[in-house]
């Protein structure tokens, strides 16, 4: 079945609610990483009936993509004023309804419910578009104050999202983005690739954050002859960095596959309040498949290096002197920061670990 307009009866034979139907609301389909990790994996893992509503069932929502698909948006519209109307018994939210609402459609939907769940994993409430026409149209920060504001509980990817959320809302749970070991391959050979092997693995928006640590990979590639692999749906856009770079198309498959190769996973960002709302997925791939890996400290990212036991950097040079560490480290030494990232993110951040406080926020476990 299509990813939109689904409806899928499952008998709650695994100790749900007798009864329970959810109506779940994503504005991707899932290949759209954010609704993928948030909605799509859980819904994997459980029984519980649903009738499911993802805008158009594409990874992409932009202006352009949308313009190219006019029948599919006017039924998507039509169908989420319709099932507001319809007043479901229960809703699950992520992010928003609609990229064309400004946040009346996302109200609607919330307060006509009879138990309404917003799930939040990005600092959309800082999010106010930039100098984009369309984005100042439609902006996403007022869009998620509404819908916090009028959803029965809030589930949020991190501490700082729900800190947010809770001066707005009186029910916050955080739940973070999650991720399952066992889909990834695991990484058994740390000896070096000749030449080594860095890795990123990312969406088009996020490649930006590469351009602030190119001084600093191209000193790891003067010194190491080291490249760079990014798994991404992109164009070369990163200048003269891209003499070093090799492009992998993302795919589910791919990713769950390719990590593995990796022997430095990368994860930069910036110090700035978006950024501090990020759920820190990338580091908890690399440590799902077993990868060392370094990246900035910032939001939840430096608690996750902590439990992870994996370095941080903070400027260039830092960068450049712990890629440079763990790439003169022994593959012993290697192979024991590998292990222990992945046991930690079976342990703390898995799908397995969470799922028991996944069903009783969203109200399918009493």
């Amino acid at each position: 079945m299509s990813d939109s307009d689904t409806f899928d009866r499952v008998d709650s034979a695994d100790g749900g609610r007798t009864g329970f139907m959810i109506h779940v609301v994503t504005p991707y389909g899932r290949q759209g990483p954010s609704s993928r990790v948030r909605v799509f994996e859980w819904l994997d893992r459980t029984c519980v009936p649903r009738v499911l509503s993802s805008y158009i069932s594409h990874w992409n929502s932009s202006p352009s993509h949308l313009l190219q698909h006019p029948i599919a948006v006017l039924a998507a519209e039509r169908r989420l004023r319709g099932m507001a109307s319809d007043r479901p018994q229960h809703l699950l939210l992520h992010r928003e309804a609609s990229p064309l609402s400004r946040g009346d459609l996302e109200r609607r939907l919330l307060a006509s419910s009879e138990f309404a769940v917003y799930d939040l994993d990005d600092a959309l409430q800082w999010d106010r578009g930039g100098g984009r026409l369309y984005r100042r149209l439609a902006p996403k920060a007022p869009k998620a104050l509404t819908a916090v504001q009028h959803a029965d509980r809030v589930i949020a990817g991190n501490e700082v999202l729900g800190d947010w959320a809770s001066r707005h809302n009186s029910d916050v749970v955080v739940i973070p983005s999650c991720v399952s070991p066992e889909s990834y391959r695991q990484k058994t050979d740390y000896e070096l690739n000749d030449p080594p092997r860095l890795g990123w693995i990312g969406s088009p928006d996020n490649e930006r954050y590469l351009a602030l640590v190119a001084p600093a990979l191209r000193e790891i590639h003067r010194r190491t002859d080291a490249r760079l692999t990014l798994i991404c749906r992109t164009q070369p856009s990163l200048g003269d960095l891209e003499n070093m770079i090799d492009r992998v198309p993302w795919c589910e498959a791919t990713q769950h596959e390719m990590l593995a190769d990796f022997d430095i996973g990368i994860f930069p960002l910036t110090d700035e309040p978006y950024s501090h709302g990020k759920c820190g997925y990338k580091l908890l791939q690399y440590g799902a498949a077993g990868v060392p890996a370094v990246a900035s400290p910032i939001g939840v990212n430096e608690q996750i290096l902590s439990e992870l036991g994996m370095p941080a950097a903070r400027d260039n040079g830092e960068w450049v002197e712990a890629i440079f560490d763990l790439l003169s480290r022994s593959a012993d030494i290697r192979a024991t920061l590998g292990r222990r990232a992945r046991d930690e993110t079976q342990a703390r951040y898995s799908y397995d670990a969470w799922l028991p406080q996944w069903r009783r926020a969203v109200g399918s476990l009493p």
